[in-house]
């Protein structure tokens, strides 16, 4: 019979909560035996942690779904804490992984590449990798891999793009936070980005005239006309924050 489980263990429970969509968390997931395997609990174990944590979720109450009714102080205190200090929780995960694993946090496989300003220090560079990382899996696997404007599932074209962006984004709150997150395709975070179309707070596609202005054609159309006022697929959870949409909306949308 396993003890308690620890703090460390349950960030990292957390961490996998975060990045593996809810309705695929069985004892079978390969991500779940993994983590089970790095921290020595049962694969059964985790998926009722992570279950426990659904309980504390408001977006998954909304669609009727409640989680674990037996939940304990611990993941009500991870759970919290996460919510409110996203980078500095999603690091201190990651970082456990590593330990756990007899790993440096540089050596674990961080594939993404970022634009980041000139003189940041190493550990600075090395924890903005991580927690990019952990913010990707987070959003594309809140919209279950598909761009929520177009419903392409193909993993390599999908973006995990900033609401409001990462440069501008405050640190505690914003950078990793997978409610300032959209899942789109490679094209429209492009124009996400760049103020070429918004979501609106109501989470309808907003597209620019200036678009239509630069190529008015069946191409136009088909990309950006044809989803001009229709609302987004939304994810299962960390829905995009309204004040997040909002400052798009008025800072970056149409921002030329």
């Amino acid at each position: 019979m396993h003890n308690n489980w620890t703090r460390d263990q349950t960030i990292i429970a957390f961490n996998l909560y975060c990045k593996i969509p809810f309705q695929k968390a069985s004892s079978s997931n390969p991500d779940i035996i993994k983590i089970a395997q790095i921290i020595g609990r049962s694969p059964n174990s985790v998926k009722m942690k992570i279950g426990n944590f659904g309980s504390f979720d408001p977006e998954l109450k909304k669609k009727g779904i409640v989680g674990l009714t037996n939940a304990s102080k611990l993941d009500e205190t991870i759970w919290n804490e996460f919510n409110n200090n996203w980078d500095e929780l999603a690091f201190e995960s990651e970082k456990l992984i590593a330990n756990f694993l007899k790993k440096k946090i540089d050596s674990i496989g961080i594939n993404e590449s970022l634009n980041l300003p000139e003189g940041i220090s190493k550990e600075r560079l090395v924890k903005t990798r991580v927690n990019q990382s952990f913010f990707r899996q987070s959003v594309l696997s809140a919209y279950n891999s598909t761009c929520c404007i177009t419903g392409l599932r193909i993993s390599p074209l999908l973006v995990a793009s900033h609401i409001i962006p990462w440069t501008q984004s405050n640190d505690k709150t914003e950078k990793t936070n997978p409610r300032n997150g959209l899942c789109l395709n490679a094209l429209h975070d492009k124009s996400f980005d760049n103020g070429y179309l918004t979501i609106t707070t109501d989470y309808k596609i907003k597209v620019s005239e200036r678009i239509f202005e630069l190529q008015d054609d069946n191409i136009s159309a088909k990309w950006f006309k044809d989803f001009h006022g229709r609302s987004i697929i939304k994810p299962l959870r960390f829905l995009p924050k309204r004040e997040f949409l909002e400052y798009h909306n008025t800072k970056i949308f149409e921002n030329f």
